[in-house]
C-alpha cells in the first residue's frame, strides 16, 4: 500500500550530471530534517553525459531512481512522465541545477497541507522572496513580460513562470487533457487542473554554478505557443485580444534567429528566414 505521506520529488533533466550529487544530498538532508519520507524520480532526456552512472552510485544509498526518455527533448513532458510514475501521493517539481533550494522543500509541503490549497509554489517574487544578484537588465524584463502575458490566466500568483512547486496527486489525476509545451509546465498544470487556492512560498534563487542553461530562443517562441493555446482554452477572449501581440513577438523571435551571426547564409536560406519571420 502507498505511504500517503510519501513525496515524489520529480527532477527532470538534461544533462546536468555535474549537479546530481548535490542535489540529491541536500534533498535528503531536508527531508530527514523534516522527518519526511521520499523518493526522487531524475527524468532524463537521454543526456548521454554520466546521469545514469550518477544516479546508479546514488541509488545505493538515497531513494533514488532514474526514467531514461528517448525521442522528442522536452522538460514538461518528462515532468509529467515522472509524475504518471511517481508511487507519491504528494508531486513535487524542482530544477536540478540548484538554482531551488532543497532547504524550502518542507516549507512548501507544510503549505500545501494547509486547506484549501491545491498548488504551492516556491516563489521569487511573493514577498521574502529574491533572486541572487547578477541578474542583468535583459533577464529581470524577460521575466516581467513573460509573467505579464500570463496574468490573465493566474490572477494574482506572483510566479508562475516558477519550476518549483507541489500538488497533491489527486489534483494531477483530475486535471484537463495535458498539452504542455516548453519549460512552463507549472503554468500548464495550474491552468490544466483548475487549481483555484495557489500559494507562494518565498525562495532565495540561486544561479547556477555547474553546467549551461538551456533557456533560449526557441524556448522562448515555445513559451508563446504554449500560452495561446491556454488562453484558448480558459480565457478565450483575452487570447483573442493578446494574439496580435503573440504573433507580433513570436516573428521578432524568427527575425532575431535569422540576423543572429552565425555561419554565413544562402540567399535562399534568408528568403525562407523572412517568409517564416512573417508566417509566425
Amino acid at each position: 500500500m502507498d505511504n500517503p505521506r510519501l513525496v515524489s520529488i520529480i527532477v527532470p533533466t538534461y544533462r546536468e550530471a555535474a549537479n546530481l550529487r548535490p542535489l540529491v544530498g541536500r534533498v535528503v538532508a531536508a527531508m530527514q530534517s523534516a522527518g519526511r519520507a521520499c523518493e526522487m524520480l531524475i527524468v532524463d532526456d537521454d543526456s548521454r553525459d554520466g546521469t545514469d552512472v550518477a544516479v546508479q552510485e546514488l541509488a545505493e544509498r538515497h531513494p533514488v531512481r532514474l526514467i531514461t526518455r528517448t525521442g522528442q527533448r522536452d522538460l514538461s513532458l518528462a515532468v509529467v512522465e515522472g509524475m504518471r510514475q511517481a508511487r507519491g501521493q504528494i508531486l513535487l517539481v524542482m530544477d536540478a541545477d540548484l538554482s531551488h533550494p532543497p532547504e524550502q522543500i518542507p516549507r512548501i509541503l507544510e503549505a500545501l497541507e494547509q486547506p484549501p490549497t491545491d498548488f504551492v509554489i516556491g516563489s521569487r517574487y511573493v514577498s521574502g522572496g529574491q533572486t541572487q544578484e547578477g541578474w542583468g537588465v535583459f533577464r529581470r524584463l524577460n521575466s516581467w513580460v513573460a509573467t505579464a502575458l500570463c496574468r490573465p490566466l493566474v490572477g494574482q500568483v506572483t510566479d508562475p513562470m516558477a519550476g518549483f512547486f507541489a500538488l497533491r496527486r489527486d489534483t494531477f489525476e483530475q486535471a484537463d487533457p495535458l498539452n504542455p509545451i516548453g519549460y512552463k509546465i507549472g503554468l500548464e498544470l495550474m491552468c490544466r487542473c483548475r487549481c483555484r487556492n495557489v500559494r507562494e512560498v518565498p525562495i532565495s534563487f540561486a544561479n547556477r554554478t555547474r553546467g549551461q542553461s538551456k533557456l533560449n530562443l526557441d524556448q522562448q517562441a515555445r513559451y508563446l505557443v504554449h500560452i495561446g493555446r491556454l488562453y484558448r482554452s480558459y480565457a478565450r477572449g483575452w487570447g483573442l485580444a493578446i494574439r496580435p501581440i503573440l504573433v507580433a513577438m513570436r516573428a521578432g523571435i524568427a527575425a532575431v534567429k535569422c540576423l543572429r551571426p552565425t555561419r554565413p547564409k544562402s540567399p535562399s536560406t534568408a528568403r525562407a528566414c523572412v517568409q517564416k519571420s512573417k508566417a509566425a
